[in-house]
């Protein structure tokens, strides 16, 4: 665009700061379309259009604005002579570079979105598993005093003594659970202990009629851990629906392998009043996944009913 002049003159230096204005005014009219569409469209459910919009609108204003800006150098600094040819070809150069510079923003803005879009997502399952989780706590308080209100309900009409016996002991259980169901793991040890206190529970009520064996060396139990009270559903599940007594007991065994604890007992199934809602066992499984991301399996047949659980081994 520029013959004759040489840069000493006022002329050329005048110029030039007029082409760094055009360049300004490009830009910053270009970046501010940019952002104003930010807001209207969305690369992830309407990229075609944006890509439309974009184009069509950084075009209606650049091409104008750049043909306008250099008529006026020409009419200023070049004596009124326009040379449209150059003119033409300088707007192409300036759509190009307009172009470039707009898909590198776009393309940060897409980054930037990309990972915005994740880091929600994650905080928004791990919201809805958190708020799962504590509605899966919530059913451990109600399920445990509903079931131990009836056996002290049967207690206190036949055998005085032991409800009282049973009241005191059920107050040290709800304890560990009122302490414990807003944590997430706990050691086998301490659930360990609270499994031996529920079964104190038990034997109150069934004596020799229910047994608990756990064959597992004690030496383990500060190694491993496990989500709190889900020994205590296993074994509420067993007893609700087998049929045992003195001369045939029922026999709960836990073992451990491969760090799995393996809980099993003979099925002589119960006969129910009503089919069973399974929220001890569903519950337990659904804390599970969320807790430790492992699952429970369970194993039953006619003749025997195993649960294994997945322990987290303490590093």
């Amino acid at each position: 665009m520029v013959n004759d002049q040489t840069p000493s003159t006022w002329k050329f230096k005048l110029s030039f700061l007029f082409t760094i204005g055009i360049s300004f005014l490009i830009w910053e009219g270009n970046r501010y379309l940019l952002f104003t569409l930010r807001s209207y469209f969305d690369w992830f459910n309407k990229p075609v259009r944006k890509i439309i919009v974009i184009v069509f609108t950084i075009s209606f204003y650049t091409i104008p604005i750049s043909a306008l800006m250099l008529v006026i150098w020409y009419k200023i600094f070049n004596d009124g002579i326009v040379n449209w040819d150059l003119i033409t070809t300088t707007i192409l150069v300036i759509m190009i570079c307009v172009l470039f510079i707009t898909h590198i923003y776009e393309t940060v803005f897409l980054v930037r979105e990309a990972e915005n879009e994740k880091l929600k997502k994650e905080q928004l399952e791990r919201a809805r598993a958190e708020a799962e989780l504590e509605a899966l706590k919530n059913q451990i308080d109600p399920h445990f005093i509903f079931n131990s209100l009836n056996t002290l309900s049967h207690l206190i009409e036949k055998e005085p003594a032991k409800a009282k016996q049973f009241n005191d002991n059920m107050a040290d259980v709800y304890r560990y659970i009122l302490q414990n169901k807003a944590r997430e793991l706990v050691l086998l040890h301490e659930e360990m202990l609270f499994l031996t206190d529920y079964f104190s529970l038990l034997k109150i009520r069934f004596e020799q009629a229910v047994q608990l064996q756990i064959n597992i060396d004690p030496a383990l139990f500060d190694q491993y851990l496990i989500p709190p009270i889900s020994l205590q559903i296993l074994v509420e599940n067993a007893i609700k629906h087998n049929e045992f007594s003195d001369a045939v007991p029922l026999v709960i065994t836990i073992d451990m392998q491969n760090d799995e604890l393996i809980i099993h007992n003979q099925v002589r199934k119960k006969i129910l009043r009503k089919a069973s809602s399974r929220i001890g066992l569903n519950n337990l499984g659904e804390r599970y996944k969320l807790t430790t991301s492992k699952e429970i399996s369970v194993t039953a047949s006619a003749s025997d009913f195993t649960v294994s659980l997945p322990v987290l081994k303490i590093a």
